[in-house]
């Protein structure tokens, strides 16, 4: 679940958007009464969500289901969608709608000739309400699959604010500071940062805020793409710049052995659970549902976040991951899966699971009054704001064997960095060679 970890609009308006043009008129939708447009088809939704987060989506297909009269049926994937997805399509029981959590994933769909090009009112919708940089994610060659429901913002450094006071120091404005603003913290009684070793992605998040931010957007693409390699002196450089925090043993909780023992739950644990460890964590919007759900911290109060800070005079780095709507031809109701995503695609559905919690929108047209804190608020307005800028996660936009194993290819190469930063040229040397041989598989 970790891994990627609005105007309300009313009546006819509304229908338009969700359903296309035909839903008004005489149609019985519109009128209010009589069956709905969708009545007796039932719509089937792969997803990695569980818990909390299939618990809120549950509420947008509810919605959905009292909108158009269509039945809805959640069925979670766990984190190998692809596997799940295709051996249900080879024995002819296929999803008609996948919310998929990457963006290589989405891309492997398509060129199997899994899925069914969006229609033309949700094209519109994206068009109209979203950056450009998300019909990008969702398209391949030039065709639009993908419409991302659900982001998050994964360039978030979330402290206490008690730590911070007590060490008598404000929110960073740059990396140095932050590493600076660090040392301030253990000299007053705590670690720095905690840090997920165990979790290899967590990994790969703070290499990809640190390029962004050094290397520039052009460069981050190239690399995500294996344009460039990753023996660039830019990735150097950037491991460098990383190494000097991983070898720190002031700024890491524990230092680097107890960093590998600590998975992204316990890392959020030493910063807000009951023995603090550490005054900082970095990671995504997701933290705050696991200090607020697990911890009972107050969010804005007990626990709060600055953004990730620029590195190297470049620009403060904005990374985001998401799930990715799509629609599969082999699915048994695809023609209502597509009506599904027409609602998705509005601000009326965001607002469901904004006003729920947990939940961050791409769609600009969602007003940021829906979201239940201010903190979230925040985080939105900042990803809305950062437009054309955000870059989607690149472990994701790799093939899974580089970007997305447990135990392999980047995630165990930046593991094997944190236990022994001293040769960043080594490892990129490693990545390289792992990249290079993912890639061409």
């Amino acid at each position: 679940m970790m891994r990627r970890r609005t105007t309300l609009l009313t009546g006819c308006t509304a229908l338009v958007l969700a359903l296309g043009a035909t839903a008004c008129g005489g149609d019985p939708v519109s009128a209010g009464g009589g069956d709905k447009a969708l009545s007796g088809q039932t719509v089937t939704v792969a997803g990695v969500w569980t818990g909390s987060e299939q618990k809120n989506f549950q509420k947008v297909l509810d919605a959905f289901t009292e909108k158009t009269g269509a039945k809805t049926q959640f069925i979670s994937t766990g984190d190998n969608v692809s596997t799940v997805v295709g051996s249900k399509i080879e024995g002819g029981n296929a999803p008609d709608v996948v919310m998929v959590p990457q963006v290589g994933v989405l891309q492997q769909f398509a060129k199997k000739g899994w899925l069914k090009p969006l229609s033309s009112t949700t094209q519109q919708s994206v068009d109209a309400n979203y950056a450009p940089v998300w019909k990008k994610y969702g398209s391949v060659d030039g065709t639009l699959y993908g419409l991302y429901f659900k982001a998050a913002h994964k360039s978030t450094v979330w402290y206490s604010p008690d730590a911070l006071t007590q060490a008598g120091v404000k929110p960073p404005k740059t990396y140095d500071e932050m590493l600076k603003a660090g040392h301030t913290v253990s000299d007053s009684g705590l670690a720095a940062f905690a840090v997920a070793g165990q979790d290899g992605w967590t990994l790969t998040d703070w290499f990809e805020n640190i390029y962004l931010s050094q290397a520039g957007p052009e460069k981050y693409d190239a690399l995500a793409a294996h344009k460039l390699k990753w023996t660039d002196a830019s990735v150097v450089k950037a491991l460098t710049t990383l190494g000097k925090l991983f070898k720190d043993k002031q700024l890491i909780a524990g230092g680097q052995k107890e960093a590998l023992n600590t998975d992204f739950p316990g890392s959020v644990e030493k910063v807000f659970g009951p023995k603090p460890e550490a005054g900082m964590v970095y990671e995504g919007d997701f933290v705050a549902g696991v200090a607020k759900d697990q911890f009972g911290k107050a969010i804005g109060k007990d626990a709060n976040f600055f953004p990730f800070p620029a590195v190297d005079g470049g620009t403060a780095p904005v990374v985001s991951g998401g799930d990715a709507a799509v629609v599969l031809k082999d699915g048994k109701n695809a023609k209502a899966g597509m009506k599904l995503l027409e609602y998705l695609a509005t601000p009326e559905a965001a607002a469901v699971w904004a006003k729920a919690g947990g939940f961050l929108s791409p769609n600009k047209k969602l007003d940021l009054a829906s979201y239940s804190d201010d903190v979230t608020r925040s985080t939105a307005k900042s990803l809305i704001a950062a437009g054309d800028s955000v870059r989607f996660d690149m472990s994701d936009q790799a093939p899974a064997a580089f970007g997305g194993t447990k135990g392999t290819g980047e995630w165990k190469l930046l593991q094997d960095f944190l236990r022994d930063p001293s040769n960043p040229k080594a490892t990129a040397a490693r990545l390289e060679a792992a990249a290079a041989k993912a890639y061409r598989g």
